[in-house]
This record gives C-alpha cells, sequence and structure tokens, in this order.
C-alpha cells in the first residue's frame, strides 16, 4: 500500500491508475492526448448545454478553433467565462474538458468561449498566450452574432490554463485591453521553480508529479530567460504589476505540487491590493475539477458550488 496522506477514495484510485510507467508524459504528445481524451470518456453526469465551434484568425498566430457553450435553449443575451484549458500547454481540448465548462455555463447562466490553442511542443510560449489575448480582443465584434454580454466579462482556467487565464489581465492591464472583472484561477501554475515544500512533499504517488511538471515545462519553454517572464512566472511580477488585476478566486488541492505556487500568488495579490478569496480543498490531488472520474469528490462539489456562486456575486 502506497504511503500517502489522508485522500478522498477517488484521488487514491486515479493515483494508483496513473502510477504506472509509461505516465503520460513519458509517451509522445500526440499518444499522451490520445490517452487523456479515453480518460475523460469516462461516464460523468454533464448538463445539457447547445455548442457551436468557430474558426477564429488570431493573425500572425494562426487560426484556432473557439468553442462556444451556452445553456440549452437559452438564446438571451448571456455574460461570458472566457475559459483556458489546463493539462500541461500539450495536452487537453473541448472534449477533455466538455463536463467542466458544461457544468460552468448552466450554474452560471453564462456563455463559456473555449479557445483551442496551439499546444507545445509544436507550438512554444509565448503562442499560446499571445492567441488566447487575439481571441478575447475579437470578442468584441463577436458580441452582436454570439448574443454575448462583456460587461462582467470573466476569465477562468485550470492548471496551466489559470496561468494563462491571470497572463489574459496582465496583458490587458500592458495594453489596454477589452476589461475583465475577475479572474477564477483552479490549482493554478505560477512559477516555473521544482523546489517548493509541496513539489518535494506531493512530486510523487499523488498523480501530477515533480518530473511531470518539469517535462511539461520543458515542452513549453526551456529558456530560463523567457520562464522568468511574468506572462510565463506570474508570481514574479512586482506588486506595482499585480497592481489594480481584476478580483480573484483561487482554489488549490492539499495534495498538489502546485499548492504552494497557488497560495503564494494569492498572497501576492492581495499584497498588491486584489480582492483575492484563496480557499485549499483538503483530500485532494491535481486536476480535481477537471477529471471525470473526481467529479464526485467532495472537494469538486464544493469547488464547482463555490466559484459558481463566485461568479455569480456582483462586485
Amino acid at each position: 500500500m502506497t504511503d500517502r496522506i489522508s485522500l478522498e477514495k477517488e484521488a487514491i484510485a486515479f493515483s494508483d491508475a496513473n502510477a504506472p510507467h509509461p505516465r503520460i508524459y513519458e509517451l509522445a504528445p500526440e499518444e499522451g492526448r490520445a490517452l487523456l481524451e479515453e480518460v475523460q470518456e469516462s461516464p460523468v453526469n454533464k448538463y445539457s448545454v447547445d455548442i457551436e465551434d468557430l474558426m477564429v484568425d488570431t493573425g500572425e498566430w494562426g487560426k484556432i478553433n473557439i468553442r462556444f457553450v451556452r445553456p440549452e435553449g437559452n438564446i438571451d443575451k448571456l455574460p461570458v467565462i472566457f475559459y483556458i484549458h489546463g493539462a500541461g500547454w500539450v495536452f487537453g481540448s473541448a472534449q477533455t474538458h466538455d463536463k467542466l465548462i458544461r457544468e460552468l455555463s448552466v450554474r452560471t447562466n453564462s456563455v463559456v468561449v473555449f479557445p483551442e490553442y496551439s499546444r507545445s511542443p509544436e507550438a512554444k510560449y509565448p503562442t499560446a498566450i499571445e492567441q488566447n489575448y487575439a481571441v478575447l480582443q475579437q470578442l468584441n465584434k463577436l458580441a452582436k452574432s454570439k448574443n454575448l454580454d462583456l460587461e462582467n466579462l470573466i476569465v477562468a482556467g485550470d492548471s496551466v490554463g489559470g496561468n494563462m487565464a491571470t497572463v489574459m489581465t496582465i496583458l490587458t492591464k500592458e495594453r489596454k485591453g477589452l476589461p475583465i472583472s475577475k479572474q477564477l484561477l483552479y490549482y493554478p501554475v505560477t512559477n516555473a521553480d521544482f523546489d517548493t515544500d509541496t513539489y518535494h512533499e506531493f512530486g510523487e504517488n499523488y498523480f501530477l508529479t515533480r518530473d511531470g511538471m518539469r517535462w511539461f515545462w520543458d515542452q513549453y519553454t526551456t529558456n530560463e530567460e523567457e520562464r522568468a517572464e511574468i506572462t510565463a512566472s506570474p508570481l514574479r511580477a512586482d506588486l506595482n504589476e499585480l497592481k489594480d488585476l481584476p478580483p480573484a478566486m483561487i482554489l488549490t488541492g492539499e495534495a498538489d505540487v502546485l499548492r504552494e505556487e497557488g497560495e503564494a500568488y494569492a498572497r501576492k495579490l492581495r499584497d498588491a491590493g486584489v480582492p483575492v478569496t484563496q480557499v485549499r480543498f483538503q483530500g485532494i490531488i491535481h486536476d480535481f475539477v477537471m477529471v471525470n472520474a473526481m467529479d464526485q469528490t467532495k472537494a469538486a462539489r464544493a469547488a464547482m458550488a463555490l466559484s459558481t456562486s463566485w461568479i455569480m456575486e456582483k462586485e
């Protein structure tokens, strides 16, 4: 029996299932992508929605697919959640995050706009960021045809998607882009540093490993100067660079290598004067709101209830 801290049973089962080699990060990227898609075909409750896909030209960064998800049958003008997916910059798609974005859409009565950015290692930093930002700026011209209310635009994301979601707020401040009202970050990547306490405590036997995160970063960029940029490692931003960013909710899992950097980012945002709600969920591992197999954990249900109610609150 593996020696671990107390975990919810689904987290134990998922960690055990993903422990044998070769692990997903030890496969070729295309094989790893197919494996995650297969994992996410497991049975799960899915909310009923209407889905529309659209190819969008991001200029020099190329054309990418954008998915629009809205509550089934609702043709009203609805607020927008701009959702950037995680899975290490290498994996992930509208299919792997289908359960999650459907729930966000229906429970908040919003349109989820989901860019399928170009993934690493084929596309290197900052391609995905620039594609996402370009799409974000095009929402204005899509607002009428897609019936989008951009008054309370929210950016959200999980893991590396949480990284890129907060980077959208940093770029918006720098470039005076389309105003963002809130940022929702599920267990975000905030720093290219593998020597935190949680990296050492949870770096093996808890699904997302220290070696795995090193590999994900290597696919994105191996350049230390790029890794130090605040659009790659937002935790390295100074307080002035974080000042006036939109209110944030940051949710972390107890047994996650990324816990420490996510919580450190929450503290730094707070010190910069940003309103921050930060909650740590005990007994759970990385990816708990995304992975179908952990959908019914106490942590996932509480995180979804908390985050959807926070989205609905008026500041």
